[in-house]
Formats: structure tokens, C-alpha cells, sequence
């Protein structure tokens, strides 16, 4: 959260009082945790005043005292050398041991126009203060940075539900605030979610009815993908306390369920649509013969896949959190999809089949009647 002084000053100690208290209020909310801010307007500092007359006097052009300065208490960069098959860049900078206290300020020095050595003692004032180490502009308004997690049991939606009412509540007129970065990304896509969520179902739905040429024998594919959700649902509420709760991305591994737990389903109805309508076998009999047709290869292709992720799931060090949610998300999906599609999917296709072959029945009767009459 970016936290602004909107009223077109810049009061940077009003920004940092009502940052901190921003701050000491989350921090006091239990759904909120590692609440901070990275701004600070009262950083020592030394302010260098140029006397202009001064320098004008003995011809030292200003943009040399301000490069002198720059150069020997930060660095320059002057060249590039190659040497072993490699490029090394050169910087100059003055020795540590002689830019150390403000006075090495006052003894550095600087070539005038005629070329010679004048200290910049002879030119400047140096005097100590305050201010921010440093200044931001958020959208052109000064700001102060605002981070933390949200605690065990709370989505990452609570808590930035629970930053903006403690924002609308203790900043004062003058000031707002802002988000930024993921938080920015994540309230700008809102609940689309769950529309991506619909549409991979329809896609799905739609391709199956146009390879299966019927609107009703998808649906005993479709019927099986909650049944992946079991296991994410448990592992993630069991985990909960490690920090893998229903993030962005154990919602892209949920997304990838959808075409993972219906392979399983497909490789039973395929099996079973062909020995009812090819082979004219019973309803049941072609449901039964498909599964235990099909057990073993959902078996292999299954764990071979659950043992595929299992790098994301023991995922350590950077983004390790990101990996573990998607593996942990697609592994136990697809566990709990091949222990129960085995079990379901036949009986989906069992109902499926024979309210398809009474409605096909049923619509035969209306039109042989119709031609009788």
C-alpha cells in the first residue's frame, strides 16, 4: 500500500506520522502480521551549500564541485578493460579512510579555469539535518511505501479488505493511499476468478459435445472435476498454518484440474460410449467394462504425473511458496481424482446414458404418434 499526501505539499513529517500510525493500527489486528513501512523522514543527513559568488570569483565551474563530490564520496564511472576474457568496468572513488567524517568534505579538491587546486573548503558550508532517505512519488504524489502478510487463516483479500478500512479510518484529510504491485493486480482482477473458473468448464463441456456429437453425455465428464477438489480442499485447510492458503497460485493449479481430472473421466465414458453404442451392450455391463478397462491407465498416468510435481511440492528457497501451492494444489487433486473417478465416473455415465436414451425414446413416441394421427 502506498500510503499519499494528496493536498499538493510536501509535508514529508505529516506523511510519516500518519504512516506510522497507519502502521501501529495493523499492527494490532490479528489478521494482519509483519506490518511496516520502509519510510523514514528524519534520516540524518548533511546538507552542502555552494557559495556561487565564492566559486564565480575563483573561476570554478559549479558542475565540477558538483561532479567532484559525486565522484570521490560515491563513484564514477571512467572506462572498461579486457583482461583474462573478461570486461571489468573502472570507477574511481575516493579511499574509504578520506571519506569518512564531514570535514573530508572541506579538503577535497577542484580544478579551476586557469588549473589550479582549490579546496572546497574555501567554497561550501556543511551543515547537519533531517530528512528522508528517500523521497518516492506514487502517480506524481509523495509516498510512503506500506508492506506486510496477512496471518494464518486470512486470504491475502482480508487482509487488504482490512488495510482499507483502517485507512479510511486514521488517515486525515490530505492524504489516501494507493495500491500497488501484486495487491494492485489482485483488486484490479477483483472476482474474475471464478468467471475463468465457469469458462474453463464451458470449454471443456463444449468440446466434448461436439466430439461426443451430444449436449448430455458431457455431462458425465463435467461431473467428475469437483470430485479432483477434494483434495486441495483438505490439504489446503490442513496446511493452513504453513502460509499455503487459496492463493493466485493454488487458483492456476485449481484451473489446471479441470482438464486433469477430466482426462480421467474421458478415458472411462470413451470406453464405455463405445461398448453401448458400438458393441449394443447394457448400460451397466459397458460402464463396468469400461472402468475396469481403464483402471490401470489412469493408475500409471496419474502417478506419473503426481510424482512429476512432487519437485514443486518439496520446493525450497526463492518463490518456494509459489511452487508448493500450485504442486500441492495439483498433486492431491489428481490423488483424490483417480481414487474416486474409478468409483463415480461409471455411475455419472450410467445416469447420463439412460436419461439420454429415454429422452431419445420419448421424443421417437411423440413423433410416431404425431405421423399417426
Amino acid at each position: 500500500m502506498q500510503g499519499e499526501l494528496r493536498d499538493g505539499s510536501f509535508d514529508l513529517a505529516k506523511l510519516q506520522t500518519t504512516t506510522d500510525t497507519l502502521v501501529r493500527e495493523a499492527q494490532m489486528q490479528s489478521g494482519l502480521q509483519r506490518v511496516m513501512t520502509t519510510f523514514r523522514s528524519t534520516a540524518p543527513q548533511l546538507k552542502v551549500d555552494v557559495d556561487r559568488a565564492v566559486a564565480e570569483t575563483l573561476q570554478v565551474s559549479i558542475d565540477d564541485v558538483f561532479s567532484t563530490l559525486g565522484a570521490y564520496l560515491g563513484s564514477s564511472y571512467v572506462d572498461q578493460f579486457n583482461k583474462f576474457g573478461r570486461v571489468f568496468p573502472v570507477y574511481v572513488q575516493a579511499d574509504s579512510q578520506f571519506r569518512v567524517r564531514p570535514e573530508d568534505i572541506r579538503l577535497l579538491g577542484v580544478t579551476n579555469k586557469p588549473g589550479s587546486i582549490i579546496l572546497l573548503s574555501t567554497m561550501v558550508k556543511i551543515t547537519e539535518t533531517v530528512g528522508p532517505s528517500l523521497l518516492s512519488l506514487y502517480n506524481l504524489y509523495p509516498s510512503a511505501t506500506v508492506i506486510g502478510l496477512p496471518a494464518s487463516g486470512f486470504s491475502s483479500g482480508d487482509a487488504m479488505d482490512l488495510m482499507q478500512k483502517l485507512a479510511a479510518k486514521s488517515l486525515p484529510a490530505g492524504t489516501s493511499y494507493q495500491w500497488t504491485g501484486m495487491s494492485y493486480q489482485e483488486k484490479l482482477v477483483g472476482n474474475q476468478v471464478y468467471y475463468i473458473f465457469a469458462l474453463a468448464m464451458l470449454l471443456v463441456y463444449l468440446v466434448l459435445a461436439g466430439q461426443y456429437e451430444s449436449w448430455f453425455m458431457p455431462a458425465a465428464v463435467i461431473l467428475a472435476v469437483p470430485l479432483s477438489l477434494v483434495g486441495p480442499v483438505v490439504a489446503l485447510t490442513a496446511l493452513g498454518s504453513l502460509g499455503l492458503d487459496d492463493n493466485l497460485y493454488a487458483q492456476i493449479g485449481l484451473v489446471l484440474l479441470i482438464a486433469l481430472s477430466a482426462k480421467n473421466a474421458i478415458l472411462i465414458v470413451e470406453v464405455a460410449r463405445e461398448r453401448r453404442i458400438g458393441d449394443g451392450k447394457p448400460i451397466f455391463e459397458a460402464a463396468l467394462e469400461a472402468a475396469r478397462t481403464r483402471f490401470r491407465p489412469i493408475l500409471t498416468t496419474s502417478f506419473a504425473f503426481i510424482l512429476g510435481v512432487m519437485p514443486l511440492v518439496l520446493a525450497t528457497g526463492a518463490s518456494a511458496s509459489a511452487r508448493k501451492s500450485i504442486g500441492i494444489v495439483v498433486s492431491t487433486g489428481m490423488l483424490a481424482s483417480t481414487c474416486l473417478a474409478v468409483l463415480f465416473v461409471p455411475s455419472f455415465f450410467v445416469v447420463v446414458r439412460r436419461f439420454e436414451e429415454w429422452r431419445a425414446a420419448s421424443k421417437s413416441k411423440a413423433a410416431e404418434a404425431a405421423s399417426a394421427e
